[in-house]
C-alpha cells in the first residue's frame, strides 16, 4: 500500500512509514527489507526518496544496510540510559531485567603515564591497578572494560564478590563516586574488542571515557567502556536558559 501525500516531504512520510512498520511487527528485528526497488513500489515513490529515507534510517541505527546483500532491521537497545545520569553497568544491567555478571580477564599494576598523571593529579611513583573485564547481561557480553584505579584505593586489588567499582570502592576505601566527566565516541569493527562481545562486523561500538571523582572534587578512577551500538543507547535532555 503506498503512502498518503501530506504538506511534509515525501521521504520524512516515508521515514514515518517504515518506523510504524517496524513497531508493529510487519518488519521484525533483523530482518531483511525488500529490496529498493520493491519498497519503492510498494510505497508508490521514486527510489532517490526511498534512499534518502533509508540515509537518515541508517543515521538513527533503526536500520543497517550490508554492501552487497541489503538492508536489514537493526535490534533494538536492550539497555538505555540517559547520559546526565552517572549509573554503573551493573544497575543500568538489572534496571533492564537482566542478570549482570562479569568476566575478569586480567589485572596488572602499572606506573602511570603521563596521561594518568595529569588526569590523577599523582605522583610518578604512584602505582595504577589496570583491571580489564567484560560485563555480561543473563551471559551474553555487552560491555567491554578497562579501567584504571589508583592502587591507594584498592590496595587488596578489586574483590571478586562485588563485580561494581562503585561498590568495591564503597567496601573497601569508603570512596563514593559524586559526579564524572564523560566523553561519548562512535567506534565501527575494533580488532579486539568487537570479537570479544560477539559482534558482527557491522555493529558499531561507543566508546564512554570518564574520569570519576568524589564528592571532595578528588579523581578516583578513570573508565574506558566499549558498549555494543545494538545493546545500548544513552540520550541527553537539553535545556534553554532563561526560560
Amino acid at each position: 500500500m503506498s503512502i498518503k501525500s501530506d504538506s511534509r516531504h515525501l521521504y520524512l512520510q516515508v521515514i514515518d512509514r517504515i518506523k510504524h512498520d517496524i513497531e508493529t511487527g510487519v518488519y521484525k528485528e533483523r530482518q531483511k527489507l525488500p529490496s529498493e526497488f520493491e519498497l519503492a513500489k510498494q510505497l508508490g515513490v521514486s527510489r532517490a526518496t526511498l534512499r534518502e529515507a533509508l540515509r537518515v534510517l541508517e543515521e538513527e541505527n533503526i536500520i543497517i544496510r550490508r554492501h552487497g546483500v541489503g538492508t536489514f532491521v537493526n535490534a533494538r537497545p536492550l539497555f538505555t540510559s540517559g547520559i546526565e545520569q552517572l549509573t554503573s553497568v551493573t544497575d543500568m544491567i538489572r534496571q533492564a531485567g537482566r542478570k549482570p555478571g562479569t568476566i575478569f580477564l586480567s589485572s596488572s599494576i602499572q606506573q602511570p603515564t603521563e596521561d594518568d598523571m595529569r588526569r590523577f593529579q599523582c605522583r610518578p611513583d604512584d602505582e595504577i591497578l589496570l583491571i580489564e573485564r567484560v560485563r555480561t547481561a543473563d551471559g551474553e557480553p555487552v560491555v567491554y572494560c578497562l579501567d584504571k584505579i589508583l592502587c591507594k584505593y584498592l590496595p587488596k586489588g578489586i574483590s571478586y564478590e562485588h563485580e561494581s567499582l562503585f561498590e568495591n570502592l564503597h567496601n573497601q576505601a569508603h570512596r563514593d563516586i559524586a559526579y564524572a566527566i564523560a566523553r561519548i565516541e562512535p567506534l565501527g569493527y575494533h580488532e579486539k574488542v568487537s570479537p570479544i562481545l560477539q559482534c558482527d562486523p557491522e555493529t558499531a561500538l561507543l566508546v564512554l571515557k570518564q574520569m570519576h571523582f568524589d564528592k571532595n572534587d578528588e579523581p578516583i578512577f578513570y573508565s574506558t567502556n566499549y558498549f555494543r551500538s545494538d545493546k545500548f543507547s544513552f540520550h541527553v535532555m537539553r535545556k534553554r536558559f532563561g526560560f
